[in-house]
This record gives C-alpha cells, structure tokens and sequence, in this order.
C-alpha cells in the first residue's frame, strides 16, 4: 500500500493533476494473524478467525 501511495505522490510531484489519476483499489485482500503480538496486548483470537486467516504467525 505504501509503494502505490509514494507512486502517486510522485506523479503530483511531476505535475500530474490529482483529479486526472485513475481511482484505483485493492483487488486482493489478506487476513494475517501474529499470535505473538495479539497475546501480548491481550487479545484472545477466536479460533474461527485463525482458521480463516491466510496466514498465522506464530
């Protein structure tokens, strides 16, 4: 996301009018756990998330 961001930033700052640059969105969209940082706030992940999560970092 932060690449896409500096790529529009880079074409204002070559002269590009913000409302001439297409709309653009995510098409792909995934669910990453850390399990290590959720028990550190204190957040307990229900088990129904973790098997639906993409990928879980232990």
């Amino acid at each position: 996301m932060f690449g896409r961001a500096a790529a529009l930033v880079d074409k204002i700052l070559k002269g590009e009018k913000p409302a001439e640059i297409p709309f653009e969105r995510a098409t792909k969209l995934e669910l990453v756990i850390d399990k290590k940082a959720a028990k550190a706030f204190g957040i307990a992940v229900p088990q129904a998330l973790l098997l639906s999560a993409d990928e879980v970092i232990e």
